[in-house]
C-alpha cells in the first residue's frame, strides 16, 4: 500500500512498519524470516515522501502523537521495546544496566525502561553524558568500565567490544545480555567459562515486529510517555542533521520534515 505523509491513498493516518518479512516463514515472527529486509535495505524507503509497504506494515498513528513523535518509533524505540519487554526476561522492579547512555537506542531503553517499570542504570565515558541520561530518568549513571554497586538482572548492549568484558562482569547469576549493536568491534573475547559457570543468556535483537510496535505505540499512548526529539529540520536540510549526528552533539533525535 503507497501511503504519503503518513496518510494512505483512504485517509488512514499511518506509522510505517519498517521490517519487510513474512510471519509465516518466521514462526509468527517476521524479523525471523531469513529473507527479511529493511527499509533502505532492498525496498526504497528511506528519506521518502512515498513508500510502497504491505498493508500489514502499516500501524494505526493515534491523535494523542505528533508526527515527529511517531517518527521516532519504528527503528530505535521499537528496537528498545523488544530488547526490554521480548528479550530480557526482566520484569517491573528488575534492574537493566546500559552501556553508552546517549546514542539514539540507548536514549530510548533509558526512557521505555522507565516506562516499563524498570530500574535503568547507565554507563558512559563523559560527565555530560551520564547526567544527560539522567536528566530523562535513569536512576544512576557510572563511567565506563566502573565497579556497579550491584549486579544486575539484564544488560541492554549495543556497543559491543569496549564494554562487553564490563557486561559479562555486570550480570548477576542467571542474567541476560541483549545485544542489538556493536559499534565498537564485533569480536570481543567471549569469556566462556563465565558465561557457562554463571549460567548467563546471550540474546540477540533486531528491530521489533509489527505487533511489538503496535504495542510500543500503546504503551507511549497510556503513559504519556513520549519521545526526545533533538530538533526537527526540512528535508532540504537533511545534511546539516547528519553534520549534527555526526558531531555527537545532540540528544535524542532528529525528525526530518516534508512540507
Amino acid at each position: 500500500m503507497r501511503t504519503q505523509q503518513g496518510v494512505t491513498v483512504d485517509g488512514r493516518e499511518v506509522i510505517v512498519h519498517g521490517v519487510v518479512g513474512s510471519t509465516a516463514v518466521g514462526q509468527g515472527d517476521e524479523t525471523l524470516d531469513p529473507k527479511r529486509s529493511l527499509l533502505s535495505e532492498m525496498y526504497p524507503g528511506t528519506f521518502a515522501e512515498r513508500v510502497r509497504v504491505p498493508a500489514r506494515n502499516l500501524i494505526d498513528k493515534p491523535a494523542e502523537l505528533t508526527w515527529a513523535e511517531a517518527a521516532c518509533l519504528p527503528v530505535a524505540y521499537l528496537t528498545a521495546y523488544r530488547m526490554i519487554q521480548t528479550k530480557s526476561e526482566t520484569s517491573a522492579g528488575d534492574t537493566i544496566l546500559v552501556q553508552g547512555a546517549a546514542g539514539g537506542v540507548a536514549t530510548a531503553l533509558i526512557v521505555l525502561g522507565k516506562a516499563l517499570g524498570r530500574k535503568v542504570w547507565v554507563t558512559s565515558r563523559t560527565q555530560e553524558k551520564r547526567d544527560w541520561a539522567l536528566s530523562i530518568g535513569a536512576d544512576a549513571a557510572f563511567e565506563s568500565g566502573a565497579r556497579l554497586p550491584g549486579k544486575v538482572d539484564a544488560v541492554m548492549e549495543t556497543v559491543g567490544e569496549a564494554t562487553w568484558d564490563h557486561s559479562l562482569k555486570s550480570l548477576r547469576p542467571g542474567g541476560t545480555i541483549v545485544i542489538s549493536g556493536a559499534t565498537s568491534g564485533a569480536n570481543p573475547p567471549a569469556d566462556l567459562n563465565r558465561v557457562f559457570f554463571l549460567q548467563l543468556r546471550v540474546v540477540g535483537s533486531t528491530m521489533g515486529t509489527a505487533d511489538e510496535l503496535r504495542e510500543l505505540v500503546g504503551l507511549l499512548v497510556r503513559t504519556g510517555v513520549r519521545p526526545i526529539i533533538d530538533r526537527e529540520l526540512p528535508m532540504d536540510r537533511a545534511a546539516e542533521a547528519f553534520a549534527a549526528m555526526d558531531s555527537g552533539e545532540i540528544h535524542g533525535k532528529i525528525v526530518l520534515t516534508i512540507g
